[in-house]
C-alpha cells in the first residue's frame, strides 16, 4: 500500500508519527499546525531544484486544470516552472501572473465569466441522456453566441468576407480574451521571473513550432492569444512580424519543451491532460468523433513521454557501462561524456488526465455551461488530491533512476 501522507503533504520534511493510544500528543509548537507544519510554507521534495505544471490544450475542459492548481495550492505546492499550450497558456497566465492568495480566485473569475448557466438549469430530469441533451445544446449556443469574456461571432461570416478582410479567417473574434487577459493577469508580475512561464504556438506562415519563454523574452497578452488561436475558429494572431496560430496544430503538450531545458535539475511535473489516450470503443458516430479527437491530441503527448522515457533509460545503461571501464581506458571524449551522463537530472512526472463522463460527446471541448466547467473543476482537485496521497510518488528517485511516470488512474 502507498504511503499516505498528511492532508498537506511537504515531501522531503519528516512526518511525526502518530502517538500511541497510550501516550497523548505533543502540542505543535506555535505557528504549526498538527502535522508539525507552518501554514502557508511551500515545498517542493528533497533533492528537487525544480517543480513544473505543464498545461496541455482542450478548451472548455480547461477547468480541470484549474481544479488541479486549486488543489496544489491548499497543499502548498512551490511552482518554478508553468508551460502551457492553448487553454493551459491562459490558465497558466492566471497562474503565474497573480500573487499566490490570488491566484484560485483569478482561475475562478476566468472560468465564471467566460461560461453561462443555459435557460434550463433545472428544466430537465437529471440523467445521463438529458444531460447529454443538455450538453449538446449547450454547444450549439456557444457556436451561435460565443462566450463572453473570450470570443464573439465574427459578422459577417468568414465564408462571405473577401480575402484580407479582419473576418475573412476565422468564425469567431478574440479580442473579448484580450480585454479578460488585460484584467486579470497582472503580465509585470508574470515576467518578473519569479515563475518561469512558457507558452507554445505555431508560425503560419512556416509551420514551425515555437515556444514563448519568459526566460528570454518579455510575454505579452498576444503571446498567450497566440496559443489558443485554433483555427478556423480564432483567428489568427500577430507577434512581432510574424502571425501565429494554436500549438495544438503541431504538439497539444509542452512536455517536450520542459524535458529539452532541464538544466541539470531534478525536477517534479504536473502534466495536465485534458485528453486521454484510453477509453472505450465507440459505438456511434458521436462516439466515433469524440475518440477521434482523444486520440488525435492525446497522441503526442504519448509519444513524448515515451521517446524520452526510452531515451533516458538508454542514458542510464551507458552511464553504467561506462563506470565498469578503468578510467585509464577511457579516452577524453568518453571522460567527458562520463562526466555529462553523471550530470543528468531525474525527473517525475505525476499525470494529472480527465476522464471523460459518459455523457459528454465530441463537443466537449466546446461546451461552455457552468455546470459542466464546475463538474471539470471538481474533476481536477480531486483527481490531484488523490495524487497527493501517494507520498512514494512525491520523492525523487536515485541517481540513475530515469525518468519516473505515476498516473492516479493507471496506479
Amino acid at each position: 500500500m502507498d504511503a499516505p501522507i498528511p492532508e498537506r503533504p511537504i515531501p522531503g520534511r519528516p512526518i511525526p508519527e502518530r502517538p500511541v493510544a497510550a501516550e497523548p500528543a505533543a502540542e505543535p509548537a506555535a505557528g504549526l499546525d498538527r502535522h508539525g507544519f507552518r501554514p502557508g510554507d511551500p515545498w517542493r521534495p528533497e533533492g528537487c531544484r525544480r517543480v513544473a505544471l505543464v498545461l496541455q490544450g482542450g478548451g472548455a475542459l480547461g477547468a480541470y486544470q484549474a481544479g488541479v492548481y486549486e488543489a496544489l495550492a491548499e497543499a502548498g505546492v512551490a511552482l518554478d516552472w508553468i508551460a502551457g499550450v492553448s487553454i493551459g497558456a491562459i490558465n497558466g497566465a492566471l497562474i503565474a501572473g497573480n500573487p499566490p492568495e490570488r491566484r484560485v480566485a483569478a482561475l475562478h473569475s476566468f472560468w465564471d465569466r467566460v461560461t453561462s448557466e443555459r435557460i434550463w438549469p433545472q428544466a430537465l430530469p437529471d440523467g445521463d441522456l438529458f444531460r447529454q441533451w443538455r450538453h449538446e445544446a449547450s454547444a450549439v449556443l456557444t457556436m451561435l453566441q460565443g462566450q463572453p469574456g473570450f470570443f464573439t461571432p465574427n459578422r459577417p461570416n468568414p465564408w462571405f468576407s473577401l480575402p484580407g478582410a479582419r473576418t475573412a479567417t476565422a468564425f469567431y473574434d478574440s479580442a473579448p480574451l484580450r480585454e479578460t487577459l488585460r484584467e486579470l493577469v497582472d503580465f509585470d508580475l508574470l515576467n518578473d521571473g519569479r515563475i518561469r512561464f512558457s507558452v507554445g504556438a505555431v508560425n503560419v506562415a512556416t509551420g514551425n513550432f515555437a515556444f514563448f519563454d519568459s526566460s528570454r523574452m518579455r510575454i505579452t497578452e498576444a503571446h498567450i492569444m497566440a496559443s489558443g488561436a485554433l483555427p478556423p475558429a480564432l483567428p489568427m494572431v500577430q507577434v512581432g512580424t510574424d502571425w501565429f496560430w494554436d500549438g495544438g496544430l503541431v504538439s497539444n503538450t509542452p512536455l517536450q519543451h520542459l524535458l529539452e531545458n532541464l538544466e541539470g535539475r531534478n525536477t517534479l511535473a504536473f502534466q495536465v491532460d485534458l485528453f486521454s489516450a484510453r477509453g472505450l470503443v465507440p459505438r456511434s458516430m458521436p462516439g466515433v468523433m469524440s475518440r477521434e479527437k482523444d486520440i488525435r491530441y492525446s497522441s503526442r503527448t504519448r509519444m513524448v513521454t515515451d521517446i524520452y522515457r526510452r531515451q533516458r533509460q538508454l542514458e542510464v545503461e551507458l552511464r553504467r557501462a561506462l563506470e565498469m571501464v578503468p578510467p585509464e581506458r577511457l579516452d577524453e571524449g568518453q571522460k567527458a561524456l562520463k562526466a555529462q551522463l553523471e550530470r543528468m537530472p531525474e525527473v517525475v512526472i505525476l499525470q494529472l488526465i480527465y476522464q471523460q463522463q459518459a455523457f459528454e460527446g465530441q463537443a466537449k471541448d466546446y461546451e461552455f455551461s457552468t455546470t459542466s466547467m464546475h463538474a471539470h473543476w471538481q474533476s481536477g482537485l480531486e483527481d490531484t488530491r488523490a495524487t497527493l496521497r501517494h507520498g512514494n510518488w512525491l520523492v525523487m528517485p536515485p541517481p540513475g533512476s530515469g525518468i519516473q511516470v505515476h498516473d492516479i488512474h493507471r496506479p
